[in-house]
Parts: structure tokens; sequence; C-alpha cells
């Protein structure tokens, strides 16, 4: 008897246990985008009968009335108060069907997660599946209302979710040759690779994109997606990837004969050139060959800015070989290209970088000359005065120093000399 009794206590214990934790309610409150309760601006519906479009223009319009009220809470800071009326809002869009409350819910969205409500964002996360799920079951695939909540999606910060509203869209359209809506699909996939620095993906795409308006013959699309790649290639650390995709750009300026645009993919080279001779010196020379082209073209196109920012890259390459003579005549000849340009700014700092490098070589006079013809500028420019003055006078104390070491071992050198006489 008493074991009969100990075996229905514990039945009766064991499924209150399962009763009490086993509902979502237990750990979550409801979603109050869920709630049932029937709403005074809601008419009396039988067999979820549609509104009449009297019906329809007045609940439209006050509920947009509601996001007025609601808005105003939240900027006199009464979030709690804003959010309950956004959520009664929402409730009742979906009663102007699911575009209205899938654009709403984006809304509200957005605002949850600027005020970092973490709860709030997961009830209309919720939501977005549910109506995701309803969507994927009705008969005939409304594309436009996935990409809706894609968009939805984004404005949560549901990347993969959005993601995959995004690839079912793809889907269809691609099987549809909806070429149109297959761009736009693609490109909204890849920036939303490119917003979450996933390049690998993003990469991938673009490179789709490329191979549909290649085939299209779309030159400018072509190059959209073709710099749009070279910027992923370079954030992931790709200057190989980035090397080619550049080499494609400038046969593309080359058809068009856009000497600007050649000169300055040829110094994008060249860059991405010297960021790979960190681990293959030998490839300096073809960082090199590119800037020089990248002046070259400048040139004669009498782009000098362009052509200025073609030297100093030879002349940091320089510098960086330790080939300081080399690096003073290219400066030079940056100082006379400044000057066509008329950029006295770009004049002033060549002259303090062939006095810095004379200081380094102790060609005292020669820096002093540099700094001098720098503090014209400066004067002239009202800029930097202070400045080139203090090198003027470093230069100077560096000669006179020097020279009283020079002058000194001479004596020195006489004096032995006068000894062993």
């Amino acid at each position: 008897m008493l074991r009969h009794l100990y075996i229905t206590v514990s039945i009766v214990i064991l499924c209150q246990f399962h009763t009490a934790v086993t509902p979502a309610q237990a750990q979550f409150p409801p979603n109050p985008l869920e709630v049932t309760t029937p709403d005074p601006l809601l008419p009396p519906l039988r067999d979820k009968q549609q509104l009449t479009i009297p019906q329809r223009e007045n609940l439209e319009r006050a509920l947009d009335a509601l996001n007025q009220e609601a808005t105003a809470k939240l900027q006199g800071g009464d979030q709690p108060g804003a959010f309950a009326i956004w959520n009664r809002e929402i409730r009742l869009r979906r009663y102007l069907g699911v575009f209205a409350e899938v654009k709403a819910l984006s809304r509200f969205g957005a605002i949850a997660w600027g005020e970092n409500d973490g709860e709030q964002v997961r009830y209309i996360t919720q939501r977005l599946q549910t109506i995701q799920q309803e969507a994927q079951k009705a008969k005939g695939f409304d594309w436009e209302l996935m990409r809706s909540l894609g968009e939805a999606y984004q404005q949560v910060r549901s990347p993969k979710l959005a993601l995959q509203a995004y690839q079912q869209v793809l889907t269809v359209v691609q099987q549809q040759q909806d070429t149109a809506a297959v761009l736009q699909t693609l490109t909204t996939i890849g920036e939303l690779h490119l917003s979450w620095f996933d390049y690998p993906q993003a990469a991938a795409t673009y490179e789709q994109l490329l191979n549909l308006t290649a085939n299209q013959g779309d030159r400018a699309r072509e190059l959209v997606y073709l710099q749009q790649l070279i910027y992923i290639y370079q954030q992931h650390q790709q200057p190989q990837a980035a090397i080619d995709t550049l080499q494609r750009i400038v046969k593309i300026y080359q058809q068009e004969n856009n000497l600007t645009k050649i000169a300055e993919s040829r110094l994008a080279i060249g860059v991405n050139y010297q960021s790979l001779a960190q681990k293959n010196p030998s490839l300096l020379k073809q960082a090199f060959n590119n800037y020089q082209q990248a002046y070259i073209i400048a040139m004669e196109s009498r782009h000098y800015i362009q052509a200025g920012e073609a030297l100093q890259k030879i002349i940091s390459l320089y510098i960086n070989q330790g080939q300081t003579d080399a690096a003073l005549q290219v400066s030079q000849i940056l100082i006379e290209t400044q000057e066509q340009a008329m950029n006295y700014y770009g004049m002033m700092a060549a002259y303090d970088q062939m006095g810095q490098l004379y200081l380094q070589t102790q060609n005292y006079s020669q820096a002093l000359i540099a700094f001098e013809k720098g503090l014209e500028l400066a004067q002239q420019l009202k800029h930097q005065e202070t400045y080139f003055i203090q090198q003027i006078e470093k230069a100077s104390k560096y000669s006179i120093s020097h020279a009283r070491e020079v002058q000194s071992c001479l004596v020195s050198g006489n004096t032995g000399t006068g000894n062993r006489e």
C-alpha cells in the first residue's frame, strides 16, 4: 500500500515538474506582437472577413497617428511607453496586409536596435520568422515579400536570416531568367557580405556579378564590380588578386584611352607589388616600373599632381633601399612637377624632404638651401613657418659643428705632420 502511494505521488510530482519547465512562456514573457486581445481600433470581423476600403483607410490613419505618438514618447524619454504603442501599432498593421506589417517591423526593428533593446529585437525577429514560414507554406513563392523580409532582417542585424531570404529570392529570379532582379539581388547579397566583413563570400558574389555584366557587355557596371573587387582584395590582404583585377581595369581604360584612370591604376598596381615585395624583394622592380609608367602617362596627359604622386612613390622606394642620391635626383624632378601643377604646398613638402635627405648625408649647405626655399613658400602660404625656421637653425648648427670637426681634424693632422718633421 505504501509502495503504491509512493509511486502515485512520484508521478504527480514528475508531471508537475514537466508542466512547469517545458513551455517557452516559463523562460520568456509572451511576444507582444502576437497578443490577440481585441483592439478598439479594429472593427468587428467575422471569419477573417477582409476590411472594406473605408475601414482600411480609417485604420491606416489611426495607425499612422499611433506611430507619431510613439515617436513623440521616445523623444520625450519614455521608451517603454513608446515601445508599447509600436507593438500595438504593428499588431494591427497585419490587417492591412503582410507587406504593411513587414515594413512596420523593419522600421521598428531599426529603432529597437538603435535603443539597444535586445528583447524587443528578439520579438521582432521572431515575428519576421513566423511571416517567412507562413509565406513558404503558401502557394506561389512571393519573392518581393521575401526581399522585404531580407531588408527587415538587416534592420535587426540578423545577416544569416537576411542572406537565407535573399538566397531564396535569387534562386527564383534565376529560374525566371529575370536578369535585372538577379543583378539587384546579387548586389544586395554582396553588400551584405561586405557589411559583415565576410570578404571571401563578398568576392565570390562580385565575381558572379562581373561575369554577368561582362557577358552583357555592360562596361559601366563591369568597372563598378571590378573596383569593388579591388577594395575587397585589399581589405582581405590579397595583393596578387588585386593586381590581377587592376590589370583587367587597365585594359578597359586603354580601350577608352582614359589616361588619367590608367595612371591611377598603375599607381595602385605599384602599391600592391610593393606589398608583395615585403616577402619577395625581387618584386620591387615591378613596383618601380608601374610607378614610372604612371608618371610618364600622367605627364603626357598633363596631370601634374598625379605625376607628383608617382614620383613620391619612387622617392620612397629609393629611400627605403638606402639610395639617397637617387632619391634626391627624383626629388628635384618632383619640385619641378609640383611647380607645373602650381601645387605650392607640394613644393614646400618636397623642399622639406630634400632638406632632410641632405641632413642624412651631412650635406648641410644644401640642406640649408632646401629649408630656406621651403621657408619662402611657407611664408607665402602662412603655413609651417616656425617649422622651417627650426629646420634652418638645426641645419646651421650641424653645419657649424661639422665645420669645427673638419677644422679640428685638419689642425690635428698638421700638428702631427709638424711633429714628424
